[in-house]
């Protein structure tokens, strides 16, 4: 192995890994000193009175400078009763005007965090970009220090999240795999491919997750595609990851690099059936596909890379109970506070997917401990 392949890329431990965060607005100087971090406390903006408002940030994901990355609101719903009056349709429409391709919404548990994610148009079980926004936001308002770990309850379980102890702005995450199950590729989607890329595919995959994956040539030209969202079919409009070896191309022409290292292999995810039509770096996605690199390269860690127009990548390691350690970093773009007061019913509200739940059952659902439920629900 090159000494500087994926092996030398630390994930979920502290120390050197991808580039640390540059706080691109005047919002570093909000990062408090390790000394002076606490669980919230009367100067942490995440103790605001929800009277005044809910404390909100967008933060670019999986990138070390402006304008790249994936776009993910972090709202933060803490007082009394809010998350019960929080209804799924009150989020969805935040969601909505927020205009990112996920925004994510998280409640205090003790010392843990409850968290659901809402593309503009629903709710889903998964989003590994606003995972990381969330775990940035925390550190952001104070909530966590450099170093320390949590835990993010959600629909797709829990979540073990650690911040970087020496660069800013780095995060770590476990995310579930999902698992790929060999298929035929669609009709639809072999034409498409040939139409706009000249090329067929090399092999083709269905998920746990909903989502399609098909492996392409190495030489076809994926970063140039044009958005194909429109002309998907059936149910690849809720998950199409395209992705290619970005070995030696013997061209001169060299690969992507994430913290200074080479990126493995690159993709694109489209989910125009999710409300997205491209979705600019996708956790879920690598975390996914992260498995056949390691065992096609032989390694237990590869760096991906996801060629859209707001490029970014992100290193992968293999975890336990088919989990994945998903290392990267973030720029905080805007810091301000939602005034829309949360409302528990909204007509046509219901989110999507398989959970027609509105309100504090939604919630309820995802907190570990039954006691959870009797003290959100009792006011203050």
């Amino acid at each position: 192995m090159a000494p500087h392949g994926p092996a030398a890329l630390p994930l979920l431990s502290c120390g050197k890994g991808i580039a640390p965060l540059k706080f691109f607005t005047t919002m570093a100087d909000s990062i408090p000193s390790r000394s002076s971090h606490g669980r919230g406390g009367a100067t942490s903006p995440g103790a605001r009175a929800s009277g005044e408002g809910l404390p909100a940030v967008l933060i670019e994901a999986f990138s070390d400078r402006p304008g790249a990355g994936n776009g993910a609101a972090v709202v933060l719903l803490e007082g009394p009763n809010l998350p019960g009056l929080s209804g799924d349709g009150w989020m969805r429409l935040i969601a909505g005007s927020l205009r990112q391709s996920e925004t994510a919404f998280l409640v205090p548990h003790g010392e843990e965090w409850l968290l659901r994610w809402f593309t503009p148009t629903r709710e889903v079980p998964l989003c590994g970009h606003a995972t990381l926004a969330s775990l940035l936001a925390l550190r952001h308002w104070q909530r966590l220090e450099a170093g320390a770990c949590t835990r993010f309850h959600t629909r797709s379980g829990p979540l073990e999240v650690r911040l970087d102890a020496e660069r800013e702005g780095m995060g770590h995450l476990q995310l579930p795999s999902g698992g790929l199950q060999e298929a035929l590729p669609p009709a639809s989607l072999r034409s498409l491919l040939v139409s706009k890329l000249g090329c067929g595919v090399e092999r083709f995959w269905r998920s746990g997750l909903g989502y399609g994956v098909a492996l392409l040539p190495q030489t076809a030209p994926l970063a140039s595609l044009e958005p194909i969202a429109a002309l998907l079919e059936g149910d690849l409009r809720l998950g199409l990851v395209l992705m290619q070896s970005l070995g030696s191309m013997g061209d001169g022409t060299e690969s992507p690099r994430v913290g200074g290292v080479s990126a493995d292999y690159q993709l694109r995810f489209f989910a125009p059936g999710l409300g997205i039509e491209e979705d600019p770096v996708t956790g879920s996605a690598h975390a996914l596909v992260a498995p056949y690199w390691m065992e096609r390269l032989g390694r237990s860690s590869v760096v991906g890379w996801q060629c859209s127009d707001r490029p970014g990548g992100m290193g992968c390691e293999a975890g336990s109970s088919g989990m994945i350690r998903v290392s990267g970093t973030g720029s905080l773009l805007w810091d301000g506070t939602l005034k829309a007061r949360p409302q528990l019913c909204v007509e046509g509200s219901h989110s999507g997917g398989d959970r027609p739940t509105d309100g504090p059952e939604a919630w309820w659902a995802l907190a570990p401990k039954p006691s959870w439920r009797d003290s959100a629900a009792t006011p203050s």
